[in-house]
């Protein structure tokens, strides 16, 4: 199972939020290309950023730090955040991401998921963000009407190439990700799953290797709170 340390991006920093919230955040005195450093350092072969200024302003604002940390370390970079054009995509794609993440845009109009994975094939991921089960837009702002499960049952054709699950109720509280949920969405969906939010030990990633269509599991606050250590982490990545 692969382990994607986590890099959310603000101001050019690492910060953490709780449940999405910009009010509740914490920022870190590393910069994101020494922390990808860090990570590469202890092993890790894989990297989930968020761009959270691309977030709020639709815009692939800290592009030149993800190209920084593509060209300089051997990591396989996934990156969402804001990400609402092909053009955008292009950029990402053009920089060596491995995977480019949409979210909102792409559960607003499936249209542009779908020109999205034909016209970058292999390199969509998409990201669905749930509370209580239905989908959550704009940076978590916006509530849908729609359930996670009825959206991916109308997508799940489009050659979406990997699927991220986050519980935004879990999100950044350290409680344990939401497994029963991401179990169904992983049993329903034809690409592997992520998992995210919520992880507090290396407990929670041994439990996600067992479970199916699971591609690996995103750990972000546990890290930067020195709830897990790298050195134990990165023995479960595989």
């Amino acid at each position: 199972m692969k382990i994607f340390p986590a890099i959310d991006i603000k101001d050019k920093k690492c910060v953490r939020l709780v449940k999405g919230d910009f009010d509740k955040k914490t920022e870190y005195k590393m910069s994101p290309v020494v922390q990808a450093s860090k990570y590469r350092d202890h092993g890790f072969k894989n990297l989930h950023v968020v761009d959270l200024d691309g977030a709020l302003t639709g815009e692939t604002v800290n592009l030149g730090i993800i190209q920084d940390i593509v060209g300089k370390f051997d990591l396989k970079v996934e990156i969402g955040g804001g990400i609402r054009k092909l053009d955008s995509i292009k950029k990402y794609v053009d920089a060596g991401v491995e995977k480019v993440i949409l979210g909102s845009a792409a559960i607003k109009d499936k249209i542009f998921l779908k020109e999205a994975c034909q016209k970058f094939p292999d390199k969509i991921a998409l990201g669905l963000d749930a509370k209580d089960g239905y989908l959550s837009l704009s940076g978590w702002k916006e509530n849908s009407n729609q359930l996670a499960l009825d959206y991916l049952s109308e997508v799940n054709d489009y050659g979406v190439s990997r699927l991220i699950f986050t519980d935004i109720n879990k999100d950044g509280m350290k409680q344990s990700p939401n497994f029963e949920d991401t179990s169904k969405i992983a049993a329903k969906s034809n690409c592997p799953v992520i998992i995210s939010g919520g992880v507090s030990s290396i407990d929670d990633v041994k439990k996600a290797k067992g479970l199916k269509n699971i591609e690996g599991i995103i750990v972000g606050k546990a890290i930067y709170d020195g709830d897990i250590k790298l050195e134990d982490l990165v023995k479960e990545d595989a």
